[in-house]
C-alpha cells in the first residue's frame, strides 16, 4: 500500500478545516487538507445568502464567496489540498486509510485535526422512502450547485434557519413552496428569514407535523396534522397538500465516526446534536495528538466553526514546536471571539454545553493520572511482579 506522510493532516475542508489548515501552515507546519468533495468549502459552497454577524466573521458576504476567500488563504499559506479524497479509516495508532484518485493510501501524520462536520437528521413517516423526500441540504445542493430543481411543489419540514433559508432559495430557483411545517409552537430560526417567506405568501403551519407522503412511485401529495401541547397528533385536523417534494430540515448531528474509530472518548450533549468527542481548551481529544473542530464537536454556526478551526490549527502547530512565540496571544484572541459568539441568553445553552465538554476532559485527565499513580504504587509494592500496560 502506498504511504503518505504529513506533519498535520486536516480531515474536512469546510469552514473549520480551512481555518485550521491556514493557521497551522501560517505557523510553519507542513499541512495536508483532505476533503471528500470535488470542491473544497463544505457547506459554504452552496450557501448563496449573505452571512450575519460581525465584520471579522465576514458579515455581508455570501457563503460561497467566504469559501473562495478561505481557500485562497489556505493556498497562499502553502497547504497541500487533496479534494475528491475519502478517509475511510482512522485507526488507534493514528494512521489513516485514504482513497485518492481510485488508489488506496496509508496516511501517517504527527497531528490530526478532524473537521468532518455534521449530517442531516432523518424523520420517519409513512411514505418517507418515496422518491421526492430528501434533506433540505440535499435540495440546496441540487439547486445552488448543480442547477437542478429538486421539485416543483415543495413542503419544507422544519423552521430553523436552514429550513427558512433553503425555502426562500428554492423559491428564487423557481419552485413553489406550498407550506412550511413546524412541530414547535414558534419559529426556530431568525425572524427576518421567516418574514421573507410570509411576505412571499408561504403559509407557515406551527404546531404541525407531516403525517404521511402519498404516491405510487414518487411523492404526489403530503398530509399534515396539528399537534397538541404534548406533541400528540390531533385527530380531525389533517390537511392534504398538493406537493411533489418533501424537504426535511430537522437539524443536524455530528459526523463522529472517525473519532469513535480511533478511540476518542465521548459525552452526550443534546444541545450539540448527540454524542460528541470530549476535548480540552486546545481542541485536543482524549486521544493524544488528535484534535477536533467545528460541527463534529457540537452543531453550531459557521462562524463558531471557523474559530474552533483556528484554535485547533494553532494548538496542533504549537505542539509540534511551530509558532510558539505568538501562539498564546493568538489563542487568547480566538477564545475571546468564541466567547462573544456564545454570549448572552441566545448562546447560553451552547456555552454551557461547551464548558461541560472541557470539564469532562479535565476530569478524565485527573482520573487517568490517579489510575496511573495507583498502578505505579502497586508495581512498587510488588517489585518481582511483571508490569503490564493498561490497554
Amino acid at each position: 500500500m502506498r504511504k503518505i506522510k504529513a506533519e498535520i493532516a486536516v480531515i474536512g475542508g469546510g469552514p473549520a478545516g480551512l481555518c485550521a489548515a491556514s493557521e497551522a501552515a501560517a505557523a510553519g507546519a507542513q499541512v495536508l487538507l483532505i476533503d471528500e468533495n470535488k470542491k473544497i468549502g463544505g457547506q459554504l459552497v452552496k450557501q448563496i445568502h449573505k452571512f450575519f454577524g460581525s465584520r471579522e466573521h465576514r458579515a455581508g458576504t455570501r457563503g460561497y464567496k467566504i469559501a473562495e476567500e478561505l481557500l485562497s488563504e489556505v493556498e497562499a499559506d502553502g497547504v497541500e489540498t487533496m479534494p475528491d479524497s475519502l478517509v475511510y479509516g482512522l485507526f488507534p495508532d493514528k494512521t489513516m486509510g485514504l482513497i485518492h484518485d481510485h488508489k488506496s493510501y496509508l496516511l501517517e501524520a504527527d497531528k490530526i485535526i478532524i473537521a468532518a462536520g455534521a449530517k442531516e437528521n432523518y424523520i420517519p413517516f409513512p411514505g418517507s422512502t418515496l422518491p421526492g423526500v430528501m434533506g433540505a441540504g440535499a435540495a440546496q445542493t441540487m439547486a445552488n450547485m448543480n442547477r437542478v430543481l429538486p421539485g416543483r411543489k415543495i413542503v419544507m419540514v422544519g423552521s430553523g434557519n436552514v429550513g427558512l433559508i433553503v425555502s426562500y432559495q428554492l423559491m428564487q430557483a423557481g419552485a413553489d413552496v406550498v407550506a412550511l411545517v413546524e412541530g414547535a409552537p414558534k419559529i426556530g430560526g431568525y425572524g427576518v428569514h421567516a418574514a421573507k417567506l410570509r411576505r412571499a405568501g408561504v403559509p407557515i403551519y406551527l404546531s404541525h407535523t407531516i403525517k404521511r407522503a402519498v404516491g405510487e412511485s414518487a411523492v404526489e401529495g403530503v398530509e399534515i396534522v396539528a399537534l397538541d401541547d404534548k406533541w400528540q397528533q390531533i385527530p380531525g385536523t389533517e390537511l392534504m397538500l398538493d406537493a411533489d417534494t418533501v424537504c426535511l430540515a430537522a437539524g443536524l448531528n455530528p459526523m463522529t465516526e472517525l473519532a469513535w474509530m480511533c478511540g476518542c472518548r465521548f459525552l452526550y450533549l443534546r444541545a450539540f446534536g448527540g454524542h460528541v468527542p470530549i476535548h480540552d481548551e486546545t481542541m485536543q481529544t482524549t486521544k493524544e495528538g488528535v484534535y477536533v473542530a467545528g460541527d463534529i464537536t457540537g452543531v453550531e454556526e459557521a462562524s463558531t466553526a471557523m474559530e474552533e478551526g483556528r484554535l485547533a490549527g494553532i494548538s496542533a502547530a504549537r505542539a509540534l514546536g511551530y509558532g510558539t512565540d505568538s501562539a498564546d496571544e493568538k489563542l487568547r484572541a480566538v477564545r475571546e471571539r468564541l466567547d462573544a459568539l456564545r454570549a448572552g441568553d441566545v448562546g447560553r445553552v451552547r456555552r454551557e454545553s461547551k464548558e461541560k465538554q472541557i470539564r469532562a476532559s479535565h476530569e478524565l485527565q485527573r482520573e487517568d493520572s490517579a489510575a496511573g499513580k495507583r498502578l505505579e504504587d502497586s508495581a512498587a509494592r510488588e517489585p518481582g511482579r511483571e508490569r503490564k500496560d493498561n490497554p
